[in-house]
């Protein structure tokens, strides 16, 4: 039985135990969708990336425990990681990922590592009666993107004190639930924190993805391209965005927690 070498990676942090920890799988070829899901159910992390080599760059997927996502930032950031760190890749050689969410670019700035990232605005939404009752508060604005709804409060104490009711948040014909306000620490500009149960993952510590929609709404309401984010989550996480046209420029760092193989 060949063997396949794989990694646990914190993403978006300087500091292992912190971040949003991904799962991920170096395979040689192509692999069954049904094997991967199973894989990433053991694993029981938020996302388990799948990378692979073609002619033209490498082939990546992302799933949750229970489904395939289109797009995932933290696993996307633990995956360059773990090739650059293992030397799969060389160092500082940039990274083209081929996903369902079309060609991602992975790249090396100093002591971080940046993802372009397709923007995913958000539209302005009638927020469902189920939505507010599954939050418990009240947003001052909410909208909806590709994939999430977003609620934006004016308190980042309301954002922190969040208790969703995870059953009726996922039963909302959305990926997830973005929850948003402006900055109380020093040196960000929003925090944020991410519900989606309906994809099998009640609170996820830090999504790149959703802030391809939290960067251009907090680049209009601040009037700023470059802006530092803080995902309130228990474990806590770091992003430094910036916007280029219609792409989001996702920037953080990276730990590995462990290395072995998967027989």
């Amino acid at each position: 039985m060949s063997k396949i070498r794989c990694w646990q990676v914190d993403a978006f942090t300087d500091r292992p135990f912190a971040g949003n920890p991904a799962a991920i799988c170096w395979l040689e070829s192509e692999a069954d969708p049904a094997w991967m899901q199973s894989v990433a159910a053991e694993m029981n992390l938020s996302e388990t990336a799948f990378v692979r080599p073609l002619k033209d760059g490498l082939e990546l997927r992302w799933f949750t425990p229970g489904v395939e996502v289109d797009l995932c930032g933290h696993a996307t950031l633990a995956t360059a990681h773990a090739l650059w760190s293992s030397d799969l890749v060389p160092q500082g050689s940039p990274l083209f990922f081929h996903t369902k969410s079309g060609l991602l670019t992975c790249t090396q700035d100093d002591r971080f590592i940046e993802l372009d990232f397709p923007a995913t605005p958000a539209s302005v939404a009638e927020p469902p009666a189920l939505l507010l009752e599954a939050l418990g508060a009240k947003p001052s604005f909410v909208g909806k993107s590709r994939f999430d709804y977003l609620a934006v409060f004016e308190s980042a104490s309301v954002v922190r004190n969040l208790r969703p009711d995870f059953r009726k948040l996922g039963r909302l014909p959305v990926r997830g639930v973005i929850a948003t306000a402006p900055s109380d620490v020093s040196g960000f500009d929003f925090i944020s924190r991410f519900f989606a149960p309906a994809v099998g993952v009640d609170e996820d510590p830090v999504c790149g993805s959703a802030h391809c929609c939290l960067a251009p709404f907090w680049a209009g309401r601040l009037g700023k391209q470059n802006l530092m984010a803080y995902q309130a989550s228990t474990r806590g996480g770091v992003l430094r965005l910036r916007m280029n046209g219609d792409r989001v420029i996702l920037g953080g760092q990276a730990v590995t927690v462990w290395q072995g193989e998967l027989l």
